[in-house]
């Protein structure tokens, strides 16, 4: 790897990685999906039919939030084209309200297909939209594999929705 070149270190994710063979219960954006009572504890912000936006238990990043079809599918292809457009729009309105809400200066959106690409949860596949900062990475992480996330997940669901509702998306 060339020096120029910089690592995203996240290993707080450990604790989720060692059990990725074996999610428990199985699919957790499935149960989500069928548990609608549960969407504040689940830390879902946003659903309809076809689509879900929950935040990340294990966060890289402050709001960063998963956008999934309620499909279980791994595939691009599996999906149907509708299904597709509305995730690919659903990406592009949450990356918007993450902006507004969390003054975020840039993002890192993601698709890992694949359990050898990095996908958690092979088989439902789900977009990363993992908001930035200017100087959004400190030496916790290398001197104590603390990552610091400054917001409670509650909050940023809170907020997101707050502003989702202000500029008049995901109702």
């Amino acid at each position: 790897m060339p020096e120029s070149q910089k690592n995203l270190w996240a290993p707080w994710r450990m604790q989720y990685l060692e059990n990725i063979d074996a999610p428990a219960g199985g699919c957790f954006l499935c149960r989500y999906r069928d548990d609608r009572a549960g969407d504040e504890a689940n830390h879902v912000v946003w659903r309809s039919e076809s689509l879900l936006l929950v935040l990340n238990r294990f966060p890289y990043n402050n709001g960063h939030l998963l956008v999934a079809p309620t499909l279980h599918q791994g595939k691009l292809e599996d999906l149907p084209e509708g299904v597709l457009t509305r995730l690919m729009l659903a990406v592009r309105d949450a990356q918007r309200v993450l902006a507004a809400a969390l003054n975020a200066q840039g993002f890192n959106i993601g698709l890992n297909l694949g359990h050898c690409a990095g996908a958690g949860l092979p088989d439902h596949l789900h977009f990363h939209i993992v908001p930035r900062w200017g100087g959004d990475t400190n030496f916790m992480p290398v001197l104590s594999d603390v990552k610091v996330i400054p917001e409670a997940l509650t909050a940023v669901q809170r907020r997101f929705v707050e502003t989702a509702a202000r500029l008049g998306l995901f109702p």
